[in-house]
C-alpha cells in the first residue's frame, strides 16, 4: 500500500526518520518518537528507504546525494509512482540550471559527465576520488606512486583550475594500509600518514630547489622518505606536491571550498512541485464531488477537453465581512506509453466564488486526440477537505471548431470586434491585434488586420519606420528588449499607389490604468486647406470614467465634449499658415491628460520635448520621522550635477495616493501568513481615503493582481480571503510586474513590498527588476521578514525610488511599520522643475535634492529616463 505526505522540513531527524520507515514498511507511518534519532539511525532508515526503490532511482539517488538537501530528501523518498520520480528529477536539475534561458543545463551536463568517468575509473562514487573529481572536474594530470615499500597507495592531482576553488590546487590521496577506500591527505595529521608501516623514520634534508617549498634542513616529518620514493625525478614530483600542500596555511579554509557541494537552490522549488502534487494528504477529510468531461469542439488540431467538477456542501471563507467559497484545483495529464506513465501536462487554478446554491468548477485543456490518465485533486481552503480522480482518458478527434473566447482584456476585444465589423462592411481599416501572454518581452510577431484593399502596411515602433510588408500577411517581428516597457507600435496602410487609407496605433505594455488622449485627426504630415474635423481617442483607468473632453485650435477653446464619439469640426484661421490642435481629457476626479497636433507644419519644423519633473520627497529627521515646516528656499535640486530651478513647491497632505500592497505567498511564508495577512488588512481598512486607489498583489512563483485599483475596502479585504502559502518567490517578477501595473497612474505612487525569501526562478534578473524600478518613478518600500531577505538588494530598490526598507523578526511588527509609511506617505513635500537637461534621452539622469536644515534627510527618487 503505498501513501504520501506533505511534511515541511524544520531541522529535526525525526521527520526523515519516520518517512524512511514508511517507505519501506506496509505503509503506516511510523510514529515520531520522544527523542530525537541519532544521525547514524536517521542515516540508516534513509539508506533502507533508498533501498526500497527501483534500481534506476537507487543509482539517481547515489549520482546526486552530495547535492540533495535535506527538503529534497524528504520530497523524493515521499513519492509513490514512478512519473512522480522522473517529474521531481527534471525538476531538480531545472532549479540548478544557473542559466534558464539557454537550451543547455550546463551544471547537469558536467555532473552527469563527470559522474559517469569516476564511476567508471573507481567504481565506488563514496571514494574520495570520486568526490573530489565529481566537485573539481577532471584532473589535468595525475601523478601514481609506485614504491608501495616507503608509502601507502598514492595519486597526485593536479589542476591548473579547480571548479570549486577557482585556482590552481594539488591533491594527495592516499589509501590508508592499502585497504579500503581514499581519502585526501591533510597536512595536519603529518607526512607520516603517507608513509607505508615501517617506513617512518627520520628522513635526508630536502632542499628548496627541488620544488617541494620546503626549506633546507633537517627532515620534516619524513618528508625524506617521500623523497626517495622512485627514480630521482618521480621522487622530486611527490616531495613538491607534498610541499605544496604543507605551504598551504590555508588548507583547512581550501579543503572547505573544494570538498563542499555548489550551493544548493533555495529549498522552495520543493514546495512548488509539491504544491502541483496531485495526492491527497494521509488521512484528510475527504470533499463531496463529482467530475464531469466534455469535449465541446477543437482548436487547430487539438480537441478541447472540459472538465466540470460539481462540489457538494463546501467550506465558507469569511474575512472582515466577504464571504466566499475558495478552492484550488490541481491536475496532472499523464502520457499512456509502453512503458510506463509521463506528465505531458500539469494545470493549477484558483477558484474564489460567491456564496450560492451551486458550484461548479470548470475548466479546458486543448490535448490532441490519443489515450491519456487524467488526475485531478481538489482542495476546498475553507474546510481543509480534499477530493480526487484519476480516470482513463481518451480523447477524440472533433470536427467542431471551438470559438476561442474573447480576450480577457477588454481593450483587445474591443479592437477586434470594432474591426471584425468594419470588415464585414467594407471600411478601409488596420488594426493590430496584441501579442498572447503578458508583460511581452523579447522577440514578438505582431499581426493585423486589414481590409482587401489595403496593398502594403508599414510599421513604426516609437516614431521610427521599422519594416515595409508589401504582401499579406501583414505582420511584423520586433524585438521589445528585456524588460517590459511602453512601446508605441503605428500600423500605416497605404494602397497600390503609395497612398495613405488608414492606420493603427497600439501601446504595448500598457497598463490597464492608463489614461490617455489621442488625437486621431487630424494626422501629422498631412495638409488641411480650411477646415478639418478634429477626433480624440481616450482610454481611461478600470473603474474611471471621463468627465470631458476639450479642443482647442492653438490656445483658444473650440468645444467641448461630454460623450463619445469626441469629434468636433475646426475652421483653421486663413491667416496663418501653421497651427495646432490640442485635445485635453478629464477624469471625475480632476485628473487630466492632453495630446497635440501641429497642423500644415513645414518639414523643418521641430517638435522638442520637454520634460517636466515631480519629484514626492520626504523630509525625514535622523529617526525617520517627517519634519514640517521645510521652505523652498531650504531646498536644491541638481540633475546630472546642474542646478535646476523650482517651479513648484508646496507641502502635500491630501493628495489622493495610489498604491499596491504587495504580499508574499510563497511557502515559507507559512508560519507568518495570518498575521501579515492581518497586518495588511488594518492597513487597509484604517488608511485608503475616499480620493486614494490600492490595488493589492500577492505572488509566489508568480505574481497575480488579486485586486485592481480600488477605494472599496470590501473588495480589498476579499483578495485578502482564501490565501494559501506555497510553492517559490518570484520577487524579481513582482517588482517588475507592480511596477508595471502603474503605467499610466499619475501622482503620489507607493509599493508596499513584504516579502520573506530571496528571489527563485523569475524570469527576470536583479538588473532588470533595478532598471524597470528606475524608469517607473514609483516609491518602493520593502518589508523584509527574518534573516533570508535579500536585504541590500531591498535597500537598493528603496533608495533608488524614493522610498525606505524595512526589516523585522518576525511578521508581529507589521502593523506599526504600515502606519510608518502611510504617515510618510501623507507628509511628503512636490518638488517640480523644468529641465534644462539636453542629453541623450536614451541614458538614465541622475537627480540630488539636498535640504540646508542640520539633520533633515530627503528621500526621493534617484534619478529618471526621460
Amino acid at each position: 500500500m503505498a501513501i504520501t505526505h506533505e511534511v515541511k522540513w524544520r531541522g529535526g531527524l525525526v521527520l526523515l526518520l519516520a518517512l524512511a520507515f514508511s517507505c519501506i514498511s506496509s505503509g503506516a507511518l511510523v510514529a515520531a518518537a520522544s527523542e530525537p534519532p541519532s544521525r547514524a539511525d536517521m542515516e540508516k532508515a534513509r539508506a533502507a528507504a533508498v533501498a526500497a526503490l527501483p534500481e534506476v532511482y537507487r543509482t539517481w539517488v547515489e549520482d546526486v546525494e552530495m547535492l540533495l538537501t535535506d527538503e529534497e530528501w524528504i520530497s523524493f523518498l515521499a513519492l509513490a509512482k514512478d512519473y512522480q520520480r522522473d517529474d521531481f528529477i527534471a525538476r531538480f536539475w531545472q532549479a540548478r540550471d544557473e542559466q534558464p534561458r539557454t537550451a543547455r543545463n550546463e551544471l547537469r551536463e558536467g555532473w552527469e559527465a563527470r559522474t559517469r568517468e569516476a564511476r567508471q575509473r573507481f567504481g565506488d562514487l563514496r571514494d574520495a576520488r570520486a568526490r573530489a573529481m565529481r566537485l573539481n572536474g577532471i584532473p589535468d594530470d595525475v601523478l601514481l606512486s609506485d614504491c608501495s615499500m616507503v608509502l601507502w597507495p598514492m595519486e597526485v592531482w593536479y589542476y591548473s583550475r579547480s571548479e570549486r576553488s577557482k585556482e590552481e590546487l594539488v591533491l594527495i590521496l592516499f589509501k590508508k594500509w592499502s585497504a579500503g577506500r581514499y581519502r585526501i591527505w591533510d597536512p595536519a595529521d603529518g607526512v607520516e600518514a603517507l608513509l607505508a608501516d615501517g617506513a617512518a623514520g627520520s628522513g635526508e634534508p630536502v632542499v628548496r630547489d627541488d620544488g617541494s617549498g620546503l626549506a633546507d634542513g633537517p627532515s620534516v616529518g619524513g618528508i625524506g622518505k617521500v623523497r626517495t620514493c622512485g627514480d630521482d625525478e618521480h621522487g622530486r614530483r611527490i616531495a613538491a606536491a607534498v610541499g605544496w600542500v604543507l605551504s598551504r596555511d590555508d588548507w583547512p579554509f581550501l579543503m572547505a571550498k573544494i570538498d563542499s557541494p555548489p550551493e544548493p537552490p533555495g529549498g522552495e522549488w520543493v514546495s512548488t512541485f509539491e504544491s502541483y502534487r496531485t495526492d491527497v494528504p494521509a488521512g484528510a477529510a475527504l470533499l463531496d464531488a463529482s467530475l464531469d468531461i466534455s469535449f465541446p469542439g477543437r482548436q487547430q488540431s487539438r480537441t478541447v477537453v472540459q472538465g466540470v467538477l460539481s462540489v457538494g456542501a463546501a467550506g465558507l471563507t469569511e474575512l472582515a465581512g466577504h464571504r466566499s467559497y475558495d478552492f484550488l484545483l490541481t491536475g496532472e495529464v499523464l502520457t499512456v506509453g509502453a512503458a510506463e506513465l509521463g506528465v505531458l501536462d500539469r494545470f493549477r487554478y484558483r477558484f474564489s466564488l460567491p456564496v450560492g446554491p451551486t458550484i461548479p468548477l470548470v475548466f479546458q485543456r486543448p490535448l490532441r486526440p490519443g489515450d491519456y490518465t487524467l488526475v485531478v485533486k481538489v482542495e476546498d481552503l475553507g474546510s481543509g477537505r480534499f477530493f480526487r480522480a484519476e480516470r482513463p482518458l481518451t480523447v477524440p478527434a472533433v470536427d467542431a471548431v471551438m470559438t476561442p473566447p474573447p480576450p480577457a482584456d477588454p481593450d483587445s476585444a474591443r479592437l477586434l470586434a470594432e474591426a471584425e465589423a468594419a470588415l464585414a462592411s467594407g471600411e478601409t481599416v488596420v488594426r493590430i491585434l496584441p501579442p498572447p501572454g503578458e508583460l511581452p518581452t523579447g522577440m514578438n510577431r505582431f499581426d493585423t488586420l486589414t481590409s482587401p484593399d489595403v496593398a502594403e502596411v508599414t510599421f513604426e515602433l516609437d516614431g521610427k519606420p521599422v519594416l515595409t510588408k508589401r504582401t499579406p500577411p501583414f505582420s511584423v517581428e520586433l524585438d521589445l528588449g528585456l524588460v517590459p516597457r511602453p512601446r508605441t507600435l503605428v500600423a500605416v496602410g497605404h494602397d497600390a499607389a503609395g497612398k495613405e487609407l488608414a492606420r493603427d496605433e497600439r501601446m504595448v505594455n500598457a497598463a490597464a490604468n492608463r489614461f490617455r488622449v489621442r488625437l486621431t485627426e487630424p494626422r501629422r504630415g498631412q495638409h488641411y486647406a480650411s477646415s478639418l474635423l478634429a477626433r480624440a481617442d481616450v482610454e481611461a483607468p478600470d473603474g474611471e470614467t471621463v468627465e470631458r473632453v476639450e479642443v482647442f485650435l492653438n490656445e483658444t477653446k473650440v468645444a467641448t465634449l461630454f460623450q463619445p464619439p469626441y469629434t468636433q469640426p475646426v475652421v483653421l484661421p486663413k491667416d496663418q499658415q501653421v497651427a495646432y490642435v490640442r485635445a485635453v481629457a478629464y477624469l471625475s476626479d480632476g485628473n487630466s491628460t492632453e495630446d497635440l497636433v501641429f497642423v500644415n507644419a513645414p518639414d523643418y519644423l521641430e517638435e522638442l520635448d520637454v520634460d517636466f519633473v515631480e519629484l514626492y520627497t520626504a523630509m525625514l529627521d535622523r529617526r525617520g520621522r517627517p519634519v514640517e515646516g521645510i521652505a523652498e528656499k531650504d531646498v536644491k535640486v541638481a540633475e546630472d550635477g546642474v542646478p535646476q530651478t523650482v517651479v513648484r513647491f508646496e507641502r502635500v497632505t491630501d493628495l489622493p495616493i495610489h498604491a499596491a500592497v504587495v504580499l508574499d505567498v510563497s511557502a515559507s511564508m507559512e508560519d507568518s501568513l495570518d498575521q501579515a495577512r492581518s497586518a495588511a488588512l488594518q492597513f487597509l481598512q484604517q488608511s485608503v481615503r475616499p480620493r486614494d486607489r490600492t490595488a493589492l498583489i500577492t505572488f509566489n512563483d508568480h505574481p497575480h493582481l488579486a485586486v485592481k485599483l480600488t477605494k472599496d475596502t470590501d473588495a480589498l479585504a476579499g483578495g485578502l480571503a482564501g490565501l494559501k502559502a506555497e510553492r517559490g518567490t518570484a520577487l524579481y517578477d513582482t517588482v517588475v510586474f507592480a511596477l508595471f501595473y502603474f503605467n499610466g497612474v499619475k501622482g503620489q505612487r507607493a509599493i508596499l513590498l513584504l516579502s520573506d525569501g530571496k528571489d527563485e526562478g523569475s524570469r527576470f534578473g536583479w538588473e532588470e527588476a533595478l532598471d524597470s524600478a528606475r524608469r517607473a518613478g514609483v516609491a518602493i518600500y520593502p518589508i523584509g521578514l527574518g534573516s533570508q531577505v535579500e536585504k541590500r538588494r531591498l535597500e537598493k530598490l528603496a533608495d533608488e525610488t524614493g522610498g525606505r526598507a524595512f526589516f523585522l523578526d518576525d511578521a508581529s511588527g507589521l502593523a506599526p511599520i504600515y502606519a510608518s509609511i502611510e504617515q510618510e506617505l501623507r507628509s511628503k513635500y512636490l518638488i517640480a522643475y523644468q529641465s534644462t537637461n539636453s542629453g541623450r534621452r536614451d541614458q538614465f539622469r541622475t537627480v540630488e535634492v539636498k535640504v540646508g536644515r542640520p539633520g533633515v534627510e530627503a528621500k526621493t527618487m534617484r534619478g529618471y529616463y526621460p
